[in-house]
C-alpha cells in the first residue's frame, strides 16, 4: 500500500457532505431523520459519530457510502458526486475508494480468511495472482499471517473482525466506513481493534468514519460528532 507517499495538498476532501437531508414517507406522514447535515473529512482523519439509538447514525453512514440516496443535498467522495453516478457506477466507485466494516463481520463461512479478503479484488477485476498477493499482505498487516487458510468458524471474534477490516482495506481505499466495529467484542479484543485502526490510519493515511457507542474508542481516535435530534454537532 502506498497511501503514505501521496501529496496531501493535491488530494481533495475524502468526504464532503453538504446540507444533506434524509426523509422517509410513511403513509400521509413525512419522517425527517436528519436535516441539513454537513461534514468534511480529510485524508488520514478519524471521525467518530455517536448518538442515541434511532438517531440516524447508520442511515448517515449508508448515505456516505452511496448505499442510500439523500432527499436533498450533495455528497462528494474524493471530489466525485457519488449520487450522480449510475447504480453500476456507484458500485465500481465504492469498490475502488471505500471500504466497509460492520458490527457483524459478514464473512462468507465457506471460504477461508484469504479467500474472503480476495473478494473485493475479484469484483474489481484484479487478476487472481495479484488479488492473492494483496490479501496475503494485508492479512499479515493485521496480524493474521498464520490464519490465512482458516475459515470464519475457526477464528475468534476478534480475528473475524480483523479479517473484515483486511477485506475493507485490500483495495487501498481512501476511506473506511465502520458501523459499530467493536459492538460484539469484549473490552480487551475491542482495544486490539482500536489499536489496529489507529496504526493503519497513521501508516497509510486512510480516513476512517465510524459509528460507535464506545466513547473511549471514539475519543481516543479523533474527532467526535454527536447526531441528535436531526443535527450533527461537535462533541465537547
Amino acid at each position: 500500500m502506498n497511501k503514505e507517499n501521496r501529496d496531501m495538498k493535491d488530494v481533495p476532501l475524502v468526504i464532503d457532505c453538504r446540507q444533506v437531508t434524509r426523509t422517509y414517507t410513511q403513509g400521509p406522514e413525512k419522517l425527517t431523520i436528519f436535516s441539513d447535515i454537513s461534514l468534511e473529512v480529510t485524508p488520514g482523519e478519524t471521525v467518530a459519530i455517536v448518538g442515541s439509538s434511532g438517531a440516524g447514525k447508520t442511515t448517515l453512514l449508508n448515505l456516505l457510502g452511496g448505499l442510500d440516496k439523500p432527499s436533498s443535498g450533495e455528497i462528494s467522495i474524493c471530489g466525485k458526486h457519488i449520487h450522480r453516478l449510475s447504480e453500476a457506477g456507484r458500485a465500481r466507485f465504492r469498490n475502488r475508494h471505500l471500504g466497509f466494516v460492520y458490527q457483524f463481520h459478514h464473512l462468507l463461512p465457506e471460504f477461508t480468511a484469504l479467500e474472503n479478503v480476495m473478494m473485493p479484488c475479484a469484483l474489481g477485476g484484479v487478476a487472481v495472482s495479484d488479488a492473492r498477493s494483496r490479501a496475503q499482505t494485508i492479512l499479515q498487516r493485521v496480524g493474521l499471517a498464520e490464519r490465512l487458510e482458516h475459515k470464519p468458524g475457526e477464528l475468534s471474534g476478534g480475528e473475524r473482525q480483523r479479517v473484515a477490516i483486511a477485506r475493507a482495506l485490500v483495495n487501498e481505499p481512501d476511506c473506511v466506513l465502520m458501523d459499530e466495529p467493536t459492538g460484539n467484542l469484549d473490552e480487551h479484543t475491542g482495544e486490539g481493534v482500536r489499536e489496529l485502526i489507529e496504526s493503519l490510519r497513521d501508516q497509510f493515511g486512510i480516513a476512517f468514519v465510524m459509528v460507535t457507542h464506545d466513547m473511549k474508542m471514539a475519543k481516543s481516535l479523533g474527532r467526535v460528532l454527536r447526531l441528535e435530534q436531526g443535527r450533527l454537532v461537535q462533541e465537547a
